[in-house]
């Protein structure tokens, strides 16, 4: 299994940002997938998922700013993220479980400055 986050980078306050996670070594399009979020100091917490009906969940932080999706012919998952605070900013990683265990990407930095 292999996850390869991309798309962050340095945005100001309401800015935008879109991240994306390739995914192979799996039957991606029955895997739910996820993103999560590590801030400095703080532990990794839960941003947003989509199962394989895509059907979709957020946590209460981002709900209304952020849109995650998938693309089964990419294999990949996107995480749109509109009207960005300094709150967001983290470290990004995409997530999946496979036969019963936890597999990450590799993470990608968002940081969110004037």
């Amino acid at each position: 299994v292999q996850l390869q986050a991309s798309g962050g980078g340095l945005v100001q306050p309401g800015g935008s940002l879109r991240l994306s996670c390739a995914a192979a070594g799996f039957n991606f399009r029955l895997n739910t997938m996820g993103w999560y979020r590590q801030a400095p100091g703080k532990q990794r917490e839960f941003v947003a998922d989509i199962t394989s009906g895509h059907s979709t969940n957020y946590a209460d932080s981002v709900e209304g700013r952020f849109t995650i999706s998938r693309d089964n012919v990419r294999r990949t998952v996107l995480l749109q993220m509109n009207d960005l605070k300094p709150e967001d900013t983290a470290v990004y990683f995409c997530k999946t479980v496979y036969r019963d265990r936890d597999y990450w990407g590799q993470g990608t930095q968002v940081t969110v400055s004037s």
